[in-house]
């Protein structure tokens, strides 16, 4: 009876749904990008940054484009793939935080059905002895000297457990800031084209070649990690996942809770088993992601026990598990943050509605601080200057049409005809949140107690 093993790449990709018999276990590899907004893959339209082996990748899997992280921060985000709990829940809402001790794990979840879990790259889960990984290795954020990731690990990995069930997680540390890897001269600033909803100036062209070359460096990774899964001879029963994480560090992307800071792009791949060349505009998370490798592994992944859903099936229905997509942001506790900005959100298959729900303070991190792009939009043309003023300064709550306004640059939360649909979205919101035992400012307030560090 064929195993499945199990590969996972943690970059930016999507869960899967499966046919085949409960029996036939696959692998599981999943690779994950660092601080890489959903929009940044040639195989999703962007038309300068290159990306040939995810590309190629792309038309050996499908894409779901419209996959959502809980929280836009590295820490939760994270904390939330492994458990399949968003981050009050588990614990671990703040960014530098750790999980409550009754939390479980992928690795342990995975290790009760006879699967080996390794993770070679990134670690920013806690405690680790909540997430018991085989750690194989790897840098916490990479100075740009040496060697960052030892892709050779992962085949030594996959060799090493001969006919037996694995998962492995690969966590690129690119392309997160300082964009100190890859070649930028590929990249021509003055050629770049940028999306709609950052400020056209010559430091943000710059910046932007230097993302792209780091995104460059962690596709070449992948191609090595996909080499070393080819030559262990273990594709065919292999489910691969690969995952963008969270947006970028660019302004309205990481940090915040607009499409570009929550939004993930998921590419997964099982021969026989996922449709290939194939894009999806299914609504997922990455919460979806631990219920689903625990049901293709022929465990129960119970509903009562993970606020996500498994997606074994989604390619029979292509209909969403979920009616509503919710996140949050604890600004409490990070790099150059304000005493307090919480915010939550919630969106439905068109909608999102924000709740800044410390509007009276401003919105504060390391990019107000010192990133040269935003910084060079105070004194840009207009719209510069707008985009700098609302980055900072929020209104309570705004309401974006997505299908209309797919970069959230009109504000219909004050407009009339909309307002029964900012109660319903808040109405939902607000049910969430007293699910997750999240009580608002409380709960923000509180975000020291859940921070090693802070205590």
């Amino acid at each position: 009876m064929p195993r499945l093993n199990c590969l996972i790449l943690v970059v930016c990709i999507g869960l899967l749904p499966i046919s085949g018999n409960a029996a036939d276990r696959p692998n599981f590899l999943i690779f994950m990008a660092d601080d890489m907004t959903y929009h940044d893959l040639g195989s999703v339209g962007n038309p300068d940054v290159h990306t040939p082996h995810l590309d190629k990748f792309a038309t050996e899997g499908t894409t779901f484009t419209h996959a959502y992280n809980s929280s836009p921060m590295c820490a939760p985000t994270r904390m939330s793939l492994f458990t399949g709990l968003h981050p009050v829940r588990h614990g671990g809402y703040p960014n530098h935080s750790e999980v409550y001790p009754h939390i479980r794990s992928l690795p342990e979840y995975l290790n009760d059905l006879d699967y080996t879990v390794g993770l070679l790259g990134k670690r920013h889960e806690k405690p680790e002895t909540q997430f018991a990984f085989e750690n194989l290795g790897g840098r916490h954020h990479d100075d740009g000297k040496g060697l960052d990731l030892d892709t050779d690990k992962a085949g030594e990995f996959i060799n090493d457990q001969g006919d037996e069930p694995w998962c492995l997680v690969v966590t690129s540390n690119q392309p997160h800031t300082p964009w100190n890897r890859g070649n930028a001269s590929v990249y021509d600033p003055d050629t770049i084209t940028l999306p709609p909803y950052l400020a056209d100036t010559a430091e943000t062209r710059q910046a932007m070649a230097k993302y792209y070359a780091e995104i460059t460096y962690m596709d070449a990774q992948f191609g090595q990690v996909m080499q070393q899964l080819e030559a262990a001879d273990q594709v065919d029963n292999t489910m691969v996942l690969f995952l963008t994480e969270q947006g970028s560090n660019f302004p309205f992307c990481k940090w915040t809770c607009y499409e570009t800071g929550l939004r993930a792009t998921i590419i997964a791949r099982w021969p026989n088993e996922i449709p290939t060349d194939t894009s999806r505009d299914t609504l997922v998370q990455y919460v979806d992601i631990v219920p689903t490798l625990i049901d293709l592994a022929g465990g129960d992944a119970s509903p009562g026990d993970f606020n996500g859903r498994s997606l074994a099936k989604i390619f029979k229905t292509n209909k969403s598990p979920h009616d509503y997509i919710f996140g949050l942001q604890t600004t409490r506790g990070i790099y150059h943050g304000p005493e307090a900005y919480g915010i939550r959100t919630v969106r439905d298959d068109r909608y999102r509605l924000i709740w800044n729900i410390h509007r009276e303070n401003l919105f504060q991190n390391s990019v107000t601080l010192n990133f040269a792009p935003y910084l060079s939009w105070k004194s840009g043309n207009e719209f510069a200057v707008s985009r700098h003023h609302d980055y900072t300064d929020r209104p309570e709550f705004e309401l974006y049409d997505l299908q209309k306004d797919p970069w959230s640059m009109t504000n219909l939360a004050d407009n009339p005809d909309h307002s029964d649909r900012v109660q319903d979205l808040l109405t939902a919101l607000q049910s969430w949140m007293q699910r997750q035992g999240d009580k608002g400012d409380a709960t923000e307030r509180a975000a020291f107690t859940r921070m090693p560090t802070k205590r």
